[in-house]
């Protein structure tokens, strides 16, 4: 089932994805799965337009698909979440990437696992981030990029965050569909993740585990 769940996703069967994570939920599956399960469907769509395969509209739908499924599971998941937040988090999609799908999902895991989590949104120049620092006084930034050539921006965010004299203040963590550790040295991030889960792991790690 979890399978029909990334294909009905990938395919953009949307009463179809619905019925199947209602049925998980029913059969005891772990909430976090299926939001894992989301995100895989997730990299194949992104993939699909990368390629021109898919085209704008197919986004849209991915992502109101996506909106509604984790409707379905906030509930499940709010009730694991503690009342007192964790620490705060920054996190956008970098310059010059307009993939938010991935993001989303990360920065709904980190709420609803207790983090404060500021969402810059798409297409973020590194002097938002930058704002966003001091402002916010986030202790982990998290650096989303779907595309190679995002690779590039996160390198220059990371070392604009250096030349502001910030980068001893937070950790960083990136992430996005070809992201791996000759990645995470090419930009000086301090960690990299997979997927939504990582990036719970990797704050609370950062922030004292609490």
């Amino acid at each position: 089932m979890s399978e029909r769940l990334v294909e009905a996703l990938v395919n953009m069967k949307e009463r179809e994805a619905l019925d199947i994570t209602k049925e998980l939920i029913e059969s005891g599956k772990d909430p976090i799965e299926i939001l894992n399960l989301c995100s895989k469907a997730m990299e194949i769509v992104g993939k699909h337009f990368e390629t021109g395969e898919y085209f704008l509209p197919q986004l849209v739908m991915a992502g109101e698909m996506l909106r509604q499924i984790s409707e379905i599971l906030k509930p499940k998941l709010k009730g694991t979440a503690q009342l007192e937040k964790l620490g705060k988090v920054v996190i956008g999609t970098v310059k010059g990437d307009l993939h938010d799908i991935g993001k989303n999902i990360v920065t709904f895991i980190l709420d609803v696992n207790g983090f404060d989590v500021m969402d810059l949104g798409i297409d973020v120049p590194p002097d938002k981030f930058v704002d966003a620092i001091k402002e916010f006084q986030p202790e982990v930034i998290g650096l989303s990029g779907f595309l190679t050539l995002a690779f590039d921006s996160m390198k220059e965010t990371v070392n604009v965050i250096r030349e502001a004299g910030l980068r001893d203040k937070v950790k960083i963590m990136i992430g996005g569909g070809q992201i791996d550790d000759d990645i995470r040295r090419y930009t000086e991030a301090d960690a990299y993740g997979l997927n939504a889960t990582d990036a719970v792991t990797l704050s609370k790690g950062w922030i004292g585990g609490k």
